[in-house]
This record gives C-alpha cells, structure tokens and sequence, in this order.
C-alpha cells in the first residue's frame, strides 16, 4: 500500500496491553508521519518500552489497534507481518546484545539482508554487488571505516558497536525506527555524536522515529513532539518548542524533573 506523505505511517487507537491481569498500557493512542520523530518520556514502568514492543509486533497487546501504512495489525497473517516486519527497526540500549559475540561484524551487519534473499534496499542503489561492498556501504553511512567489517564485536568500543547496531537497524531500509535509550549506556563525548549520526539519518533516509529515552535534553535534539507517559497513561504531549513557553506544561515540566533525578 502506498501512503501519501500526509497520511499516519503509524497509528495507535486506544492500545491497552495487561500483563498478570494488570494494565500497563491504558488506552494509548497517537499518529506518526513519515518523517516525524516522536519522543517518549517518563518514569520507569511508565509502558515506554512495552508500548515500543507492541509497535514491533514483538508483543501482542489486549485491545485496539495498531495500524502501519494504513494495515491493521492485530490480527494480521503471518504472511502480512513477515511483509510488515522489514520496514520497521529497532536500536536498543545495550548494542552488544544485538551482536553475537563469534560472528565478524560483516556477518552480523547483513543478517538482515541475508533472510531476505534477493532483497536489495534502495541504501545500497549504486553499490557494487557482493557481501564486502554492502557492508562498506553501510558503515559509511554510520562514519565507520570499511575494515570495521572484520572486526569482532569485544574488538570494538561501546559507540563503535552501537554505530554498528544502527547500521545492521537501517540495512533493510525501514520506514520506521524505535530508539529504545539508544545513549544510555554511552559516556558524554559519544552520546552526543551518536545522537547527531541518528538526526542525519532521520533526514537523510526520511524515518520515522520513535525515540525513548530518560534524557530531556536528547528527546528535545532528537524529537519534534514528546508524549509523556505515566503508569500507561499517555499524560501530555507537545511540540517540543512548546514545553519550557508555555505554562499550561508546567504539570509535565514538573514530572521530567522527578524522572530525571
């Protein structure tokens, strides 16, 4: 299905999610445009992640509907959702547990692409055939060099991995990506060049984010709308310029405040 460029790429209409006969997500609902990137913030056990899992269909979720590009997917096929599956991503805190630590990043990098035989995304357009060629590509588009593709995983440092992370994320060229505190596990120096590799990608590849994280000042660079969640509840959401000029936020202004202590 083809979706105009006003159109939701993604939409969530009152999503609740139970576990243990508990509810952590509560009728949550948004829209997501191509383009956009949309930050969440809020305590731990607010639902960030659990609401992320159920975008990934990694996880099912109890009520309403999630509908990507216009398809709805709680009872979609398994034929639907290995179609769906592709054109989103995932970046997670912690980049060495998506790297098997006996595979060379070339092998880990181009997993993705592996399972999706004679699939070649629109990234690699111009890059000559073969394994070491795609892999260079996408290592340059994370400003790693073409002999990182070598290298093990416990060769690398932490914002080399992560990087690593994002390229094997984007390789399938997806319409989608989660950023799961994709810095938090990052020192100072490397968060912040980290968050501006994933602010060119976002423009350059056109994705649509959803980006979580603890650290106000990252959503604020990253985002341009932050919801804010609470014991599953979405509780605000704002343009991000709107936040410290508007004091009809000074409720949010208040929680960001407690979740960041």
């Amino acid at each position: 299905m083809t979706i105009h460029d006003n159109a939701p790429l993604l939409t969530v209409r009152n999503v609740r999610k139970n576990y243990g006969g508990k509810a952590v997500l509560h009728d949550v609902s948004f829209e997501l445009k191509k383009g956009e990137c949309l930050g969440i913030v809020g305590e731990s056990g607010s639902g960030k992640s659990t609401l992320a899992r159920c975008l990934l269909t990694l996880s099912g979720w109890d009520e309403g509907e999630i509908a990507f590009r216009g398809e709805p997917l709680a009872k979609a096929s398994r034929a639907k959702l290995r179609q769906v599956r592709p054109q989103m991503g995932a970046v997670f805190q912690n980049p060495a547990a998506s790297l098997n630590p006996r595979l060379r990043i070339i092998d880990s990098l181009l997993e993705p692409l592996d399972q999706r035989r004679g699939f070649r995304p629109a990234i690699l357009d111009g890059v000559p055939p073969g394994r070491e060629a795609a892999a260079a590509a996408l290592l340059e588009l994370v400003r790693l060099p073409a002999s990182t593709m070598g290298s093990y995983p416990h060769e690398l440092s932490g914002g080399q991995k992560q990087r690593i992370a994002i390229a094997r994320a984007i390789s399938s060229a997806p319409a989608f990506l989660v950023l799961d505190e994709p810095t938090a596990s990052l020192d100072m120096t490397t968060q912040a060049a980290v968050l501006d590799l994933l602010k060119d990608l976002r423009k350059e590849l056109s994705l649509s984010c959803l980006f979580i994280s603890h650290d106000l000042a990252a959503v604020h660079f990253m985002s341009d709308e932050t919801m804010v969640m609470r014991n599953g509840h979405i509780v605000d959401r704002f343009r991000n310029k709107e936040l410290f000029d508007d004091v009809r936020h000074d409720y949010t202004k208040l929680l960001l405040e407690v979740f960041q202590e």
